[in-house]
């Protein structure tokens, strides 16, 4: 990896240009939005590998955002919160984010997450190409090379984290995975207090994408007090 572009959002200008300074540090190309709209007018004319987001922001918040970008776009997303306010990390992984750092900053921490997920980003090649390689379970069919999912012929849209989960249990149909050792095997590292409730918003995420009905998963399913399984069919 190397010149990654990384978009930083915060309303907080001293954040902002902290946070541009260390990253800068690190060789990161660094580009500037104070809310949720100018970070959109941002994506709309240029290249972004990574977005750093804050979540309380005036004109467009950082939730609203989170969900315009997903709409069309898989690239990862941090989103920066208080300490006191878990109840925002979780409701922004719920709705797309793929992990958050906590203010005020450890920046080492800050670069270990923004490295973890840009590693895991250009594995999946960032943009997807159309190759064989194909496993088909019952109405799900996921190309291994295009880290493409489809739910009976209609393409699924996967955050990066997402689909990183979605091939772990794709490649072990039938294996049972703890918490822990999901969060060990996608985040690459050893989990954190939060490493059980973070994978357990990205399940329910998927579950909502792929399950006819979440609460009762024919394919993502709970082994309890254990850890998920993939039931393949």
């Amino acid at each position: 990896m190397g010149n990654e572009r990384i978009l930083v959002v915060d309303d907080d200008r001293d954040i902002v240009a902290t946070l541009k300074i260390q990253l800068e540090k690190e060789d990161f190309e660094v580009l500037c939005a104070y809310d949720g709209q100018e970070a959109l007018d941002v994506l709309e004319t240029q290249e972004v590998h990574l977005i750093l987001l804050d979540i309380m922001m005036p004109k467009m918040d950082g939730f609203s955002a989170i969900m315009k970008i997903r709409e069309n776009r898989n690239i990862p997303i941090l989103v920066m919160s208080a300490k006191s306010e878990d109840s925002d990390k979780i409701l922004g992984l719920s709705i797309g984010a793929d992990d958050y750092v906590t203010k005020p900053f450890n920046y080492k921490e800050v670069i270990a997450r923004i490295r973890s997920q840009l590693r895991r980003y250009m594995k999946l090649g960032g943009v997807h190409t159309t190759v064989a390689n194909e496993l088909h379970v019952g109405r799900l069919s996921y190309n291994f090379e295009a880290h493409m999912l489809k739910v009976d012929g209609e393409h699924v849209k996967l955050t990066s984290t997402e689909t990183k989960i979605m091939e772990l249990f794709l490649r072990h149909p039938g294996r049972i995975f703890s918490a822990e050792e999901i969060y060990n095997n996608v985040w690459n590292e050893l989990s954190a207090f939060s490493g059980e409730n973070t994978v357990m918003v990205h399940i329910r995420r998927i579950r909502e994408k792929i399950e006819i009905n979440p609460s009762e998963p024919e394919y993502l399913k709970v082994v309890w007090g254990i850890g998920y399984k993939f039931e393949k069919k």
